[in-house]
């Protein structure tokens, strides 16, 4: 079982940046892959970024040059950075952890970004 918990979410104002950090509980979090997902009124679940055991990304074209995911194993913590932000970045934004990708079986609860215009 894997635990994990949000933070750094917050009101910015649009081409200002934020840092979401997600700690891990567990032993076995330098074998998972790592990915935020984010989830906006009225629209589906989005995969944002992802981060496999090995360090190799990838990005949603929505957020590609803007956005960095990176993983501290010896902290069990993976960070989302996201600059550049724009109003339609505001989403409840989950971290989430798996055997493969896309990594999506287990999640957090969830932090809001808010960016204003």
């Amino acid at each position: 079982q894997v635990q994990l918990v949000e933070s750094g979410g917050g009101l910015v104002q649009a081409g200002g940046s934020l840092r979401l950090s997600c700690t891990a509980s567990g032993r076995l979090f330098r074998n998972y892959a790592m990915g935020w997902y984010r989830q906006a009124p009225g629209n589906e679940r989005e995969l944002v970024a992802s981060i496999t055991p090995g360090g190799n990304t990838n990005y949603a074209d929505s957020v590609k040059g803007r956005f960095t995911i990176t993983r501290d194993n010896a902290k069990i913590t993976v960070y989302l950075q996201m600059n550049s932000l724009k109003p339609e970045d505001t989403a409840v934004y989950y971290c989430t952890a798996g055997n493969g990708l896309p990594p999506n079986h287990y999640w957090g609860q969830g932090t809001q970004v808010t960016v204003s215009s």
